[in-house]
């Protein structure tokens, strides 16, 4: 049984990593401001689904295997920077749009939304470090004497999982808000091109160093 005072902990940890800016953030900000709401909601439900499964290869002892296969991580680490790229190379090539009724438009085309919750989901499972942050979070919060540790792993996965979902719909909304100004403003979509591009090549080159 996991404490109250353990939860309390947990969650606060967590509310403070999804704050920080990342790969996972840029995806959903520039989702939602160029796409709309269900376009950002599309890609935070890939980001979730890529979550739950870290969570789920974390406890299978994946995160072990890549730490004790230095050329298995290297070669997850490369595959995920050149994603990161390939994203950011879209969203700079993307056209601008100026009408209301645009970005609703390419939200209702056939896949749009299941190649959004895609990159959501290849951008987060691409990143062996998510993998080494749940192998390395969650058995910290585990009590051997608190009852079977796979109740415990699921229960705080699963708590790993919602609050990103939370910070994920907080994001999308409050993105989303702004897209009608932007849609006003071909220069400022043209400057949030080149930063969410230029944040995801970063991105990509400090997983790709480090």
């Amino acid at each position: 049984m996991i404490t109250l005072s353990t939860l309390t902990v947990f969650v606060g940890t967590l509310a403070l990593v999804y704050a920080m800016p990342g790969p996972d953030m840029a995806l959903v900000l520039q989702s939602s401001l160029t796409r709309g709401v269900r376009q950002g909601l599309a890609t935070g439900a890939g980001l979730a689904l890529a979550r739950a499964v870290q969570v789920t290869l974390s406890a299978c002892g994946l995160a072990a295997l890549l730490r004790s296969a230095p050329w298995l991580y290297e070669t997850v680490r490369i595959v995920g920077a050149l994603y990161l790229i390939y994203i950011a190379v879209q969203i700079f090539r993307a056209p601008l749009f100026r009408l209301e009724t645009a970005s609703a438009a390419i939200g209702r085309l056939p896949g749009a939304w299941r190649a959004a919750m895609l990159r959501g989901f290849m951008g987060n499972l691409l990143n062996p470090k998510a993998l080494l942050f749940c192998s390395v979070l969650l058995p910290q919060f585990i009590d051997p004497l608190g009852g079977p540790v796979w109740s415990q792993m699921l229960a705080l996965g699963t708590l790993l999982v919602a609050v990103g979902v939370v910070f994920d719909i907080a994001l999308t909304f409050g993105a989303a808000g702004l897209s009608g100004w932007l849609r006003r403003h071909p220069r400022a979509q043209t400057v949030q091109r080149w930063t969410f591009s230029g944040v995801l090549v970063a991105f990509a080159l400090k997983l790709s160093a480090s």
